[in-house]
């Protein structure tokens, strides 16, 4: 999946510019109940803008919270200046770019043209995981060698198992990897598990969602 397919388009952001007051962008955090806005100059990418920096920038400032608020510009406090994603990387990469931040630009060439969320990477991560599917999640380890995806696929094809999420996961061990599986509910649940330990997968929980 890329960057682009979860992107808010700038149509739909809310921004401000960089010679707005920082009272301006604190009434339209507050108006939209948002953390952080872009900044930009024209359709070009400035930096963030959020409560965070903004109140940390005033706590030293010496002012008045009203006397700040009105006299400072947003380009004094912006942050994340070269910090964003580009519309065709992968987005996995949001996922670590996002650890601090409530939202991360996607910009190219310069031009800003949108955001991505926190908000929308956890919607897709519950998505990848299968979490608003009903089913049994299975959780086990397989050794890493040639051809154990492989088996595993056998297996499913066997019992006709409609696979919700797969997920796999390196362990500390690295001769060992982790797999998170997935299946709609059905009645053979115990043949499919024992069907996985006799191939040498080993089961470490099953939960129903």
């Amino acid at each position: 999946m890329f960057v682009k397919s979860v992107m808010v388009k700038r149509e739909k952001c809310h921004t401000v510019q960089l010679d707005d007051s920082v009272q301006v962008g604190f009434e339209l955090l507050e108006k939209y109940t948002i953390d952080a806005l872009p900044v930009v100059e024209g359709t070009e990418y400035k930096g963030i803008f959020t409560w965070y920096y903004a109140y940390r920038a005033f706590f030293h400032s010496g002012k008045t919270k009203e006397e700040f608020a009105k006299t400072t510009k947003v380009r004094d406090v912006i942050v994340n200046e070269d910090v964003y994603l580009n519309i065709n990387d992968v987005y996995e990469k949001a996922l670590v770019e996002l650890n601090d931040f409530p939202i991360i630009a996607v910009v190219e060439d310069h031009q800003f043209l949108g955001i991505v969320t926190r908000f929308d990477v956890v919607n897709q991560l519950q998505s990848a995981f299968g979490m608003d599917r009903p089913g049994y999640r299975i959780t086990f380890t397989s050794v890493e060698s040639e051809g154990r995806i492989g088996r595993l696929g056998e297996i499913i094809e066997k019992f006709k198992e409609s696979v919700v999420s797969l997920v796999t996961f390196d362990e500390t061990n690295k001769m060992v990897r982790r797999i998170v599986l997935k299946i709609e509910k059905k009645d053979n649940i115990d043949r499919f598990v024992k069907e996985l330990e006799k191939s040498g997968f080993r089961v470490l929980d099953i939960a129903e969602d």
